[in-house]
């Protein structure tokens, strides 16, 4: 079966591109007939659409003859092999089909490809030749607006109007007949009328000269020979040149002597001033000095003195200081005389002198880059109890930095109080007036550079001698920011000297084991309570970091070296109370932070005693229940009396230890409604008026 399947061949195709293969020919050629066509040239006859169809024909033919294959093969009859070799024929025949299609199929791609090829190669020539185009218009229209902006040296000449130009110019420059239509021809010929009208001019050699006494008018070759009519506009302007002077010498004169007047006027006045309190000539002293500030020091004067005058009257504002030194600072250096005698004089003295060592060097040098403006300003604001906060600003002229110095003026002499040393001092009154500002730093970053230059660590170790140089008043002496600043500033201030005053008077009082209690407040506690006061020391920030029970505060960010600390010791029969407190500079609007440690029965603190932590939240948590009246000064003595009282409350709901004989050291007298709650067994500390109970929050 095989041997006669290899016999029946297919005839042989030979593929041209429609010549015939002369060279190819065998000596058989001759008696065959053998047709040579191109399959190129038969895709373009040919119809894509029925070689598909013809495609899925031929595929479900073969499909059909593969399954009846198989079904013949399957019986195994041997009767069906011819049957078989039939079928194998007519698949070689449709495998053929398919492999003509294929061919086809790829000879299609090709030309698709190819044609695709040829479209995007004139798109892109196409494309070229757009941008070329477009460069072209972008060109010329860069020139024209070139040409659109130029400005000719004419439009500076002032010419004749148009109706003189034609009254007076000859026919032959005017030329009517074109320059009336055509206006490039028309200021041609202006142009030729000027420059005829100047011509003329100079050739009659013209030399204006009328009445000397008034004015004189002499034409040179270089400059431009005016015209009759320039001449005539020329001497009308000297006329009136004339008479403005005269007018300007008797004003002169009238000026002149109104100043004695006013003088005299303002010496007549000042008692009147001194009655009405209106010191107007003391105030225009004030601002004549003012000329001579430093510009932060004068803009801080005239907006402190701009808010005094409109909102503020116990706003008192002055310059302080030398006027003759201020002045010297901007006189010109006199220039030296190249005299020889005084030039050897100078050099026998500098022999004679010893050469400066490096360190006193340097000491003048840092004595010169933190040298002071000779002027200063000084503000001083009184509070209602007659209190006076002086405030001294001076300026650094070579760091050009602002620093202040404080002091303090009482009405009446204050109870000397130990702890209460650090609240009035000049060096901590004002430190952190907003968040952060210490007055330790220089606000200006290129003074570190000069610092380093004269071996100056840092600022703060000259801030006793020339002041603090905060950055509020920075802020005030910016000309932008101090009109809002200034009095946000000023309402500050008062609010801390008041407070540290307060504090003054609370620390005497507290010394003496007293905790004053306002009538205000007295509903805030009950009426007995037992716990006293016994202690109340200002400690150092070493000892406060020192204490065990203290330790989440400062991990906290809550005690810093510029907060004042205090030790207040609470005692009620064996129990002592230890609490170290942590005052903000900016109380009462920034709550003290306090600790505790009971010593009793054993040390106990938050850290082993959820009670102790409960009595710190109720004056650390829930201060806002004991600011009392505005605007809350007696908020830290209304905390520590509401420690005595919560120590109460601890100490007499403890349960009384049966192996101990004797009554119970604390017997109960406050009334609660229950003694523990919870499985942390907290004490009922929140105190309920007027019922007079305690609770549980």
């Amino acid at each position: 079966m095989s041997s006669e399947s290899s016999k029946k061949r297919k005839p042989k195709v030979i593929r041209t591109d429609g010549v015939p293969a002369e060279g190819k020919r065998g000596k058989g050629d001759t008696d065959q007939d053998v047709r040579y066509y191109s399959e190129e040239s038969e895709v373009d006859l040919r119809d894509p659409i029925k070689d598909y169809e013809l495609y899925r024909e031929t595929c479900q033919e073969l499909q059909r003859l593969m399954a009846e294959i198989q079904e013949l093969k399957s019986r195994g009859i041997k009767e069906n092999a011819s049957e078989i070799d039939e079928r194998r024929v007519q698949s070689c025949v449709h495998f053929m089909t398919l492999k003509k299609l294929n061919r086809l199929a790829h000879i299609r791609l090709k030309k698709g490809r190819d044609q695709t090829h040829e479209a995007k190669q004139k798109v892109d020539a196409y494309h070229l030749q757009l941008q070329n185009l477009l460069y072209e218009v972008m060109h010329l229209q860069k020139e024209i607006t070139k040409c659109l902006e130029f400005k000719s040296k004419h439009e500076e000449i002032e010419l004749v109007s148009l109706e003189e130009f034609y009254k007076e110019a000859p026919a032959e420059i005017s030329r009517p007949a074109i320059t009336l239509t055509e206006p490039h021809q028309q200021t041609l010929a202006r142009l030729d009328w000027e420059l005829e009208q100047r011509k003329r001019a100079g050739m009659l050699g013209l030399i204006i000269q009328v009445d000397p006494s008034r004015f004189r008018a002499v034409v040179h070759g270089s400059d431009r020979i005016p015209t009759p009519r320039l001449a005539e506009k020329y001497k009308e302007c000297l006329t009136s040149k004339e008479k403005i002077l005269k007018e300007i010498e008797v004003k002169k004169e009238y000026l002149s002597s109104l100043q004695p007047r006013l003088n005299s006027i303002m010496q007549a006045s000042l008692p009147v001033q001194e009655y009405l309190f209106m010191p107007f000539d003391q105030a225009h002293k004030q601002y004549e000095t003012a000329r001579h500030l430093p510009p932060p020091l004068y803009v801080l004067f005239v907006q402190a003195s701009a808010y005094g005058q409109a909102c503020d009257k116990k706003l008192v504002v002055a310059i302080e200081g030398s006027v003759e030194e201020a002045k010297a600072l901007y006189k010109p250096p006199e220039d030296s005389q190249d005299d020889e005698s005084d030039s050897d004089a100078e050099e026998e003295q500098t022999t004679k002198r010893r050469r400066p060592t490096l360190g006193v060097q340097l000491d003048d040098k840092r004595k010169e880059m933190l040298k002071r403006h000779p002027l200063s300003v000084t503000l001083d604001l009184k509070c209602k109890d007659e209190n006076v906060l002086h405030l001294t600003f001076h300026y650094l002229m070579n760091l050009n930095v602002m620093t202040v110095k404080a002091k303090v003026t009482t009405a009446m002499e204050m109870t000397t109080a130990i702890s209460a040393g650090d609240l009035l001092s000049p060096d901590s009154l004002l430190n952190c007036l907003y968040p952060g500002d210490h007055g330790r730093k220089t606000p200006n970053p290129a003074n570190q550079f000069q610092f380093d230059k004269v071996g100056i660590v840092t600022l703060s170790d000259y801030v006793t001698e020339l002041g603090h140089p905060y950055v509020w008043h920075t802020v005030a002496a910016d000309n932008s920011l101090s009109a809002s600043h200034m009095e946000l500033t000023v309402k500050l201030l008062r609010s801390r000297l008041q407070s540290r005053l307060a504090l003054h008077k609370q620390f005497a009082s507290l010394e003496h084991g007293v905790v004053p209690v306002s009538s205000e407040c007295q509903q805030l506690f009950p009426t007995k309570i037992v716990s006293r006061l016994v202690k109340w020391t200002a400690i150092p920030y070493e000892d406060y970091a020192e204490l065990p029970y203290t330790k989440d505060v400062i991990e906290a960010g809550l005690a810093e070296d510029t907060h004042l600390y205090y030790m207040a010791l609470i005692e009620r029969g064996t129990a002592k109370l230890q609490a170290a407190v942590v005052l903000n500079p900016g109380y009462s609007t920034l709550p003290p932070v306090f600790s505790l440690c009971l010593n009793w029965k054993g040390e106990r603190n938050s850290s082993n005693d959820d009670n102790i932590q409960a009595m710190e939240s109720e004056v650390n948590v829930y201060y806002k229940e004991l600011w009392g009246p505005k605007p809350g000064y007696q908020l830290l003595t209304n905390q520590l009396q509401r420690l005595c009282m919560v120590l109460d409350v601890y100490l007499e709901t403890e349960p009384h230890d049966p192996s101990v004989e004797g009554p119970k050291e604390f017997p109960q007298e406050k009334m609660c409604l229950r003694l523990v709650r919870g499985p942390l067994r907290l004490k009922p500390f929140k105190f309920n008026y007027p019922q007079g109970f305690f609770s549980h929050r």
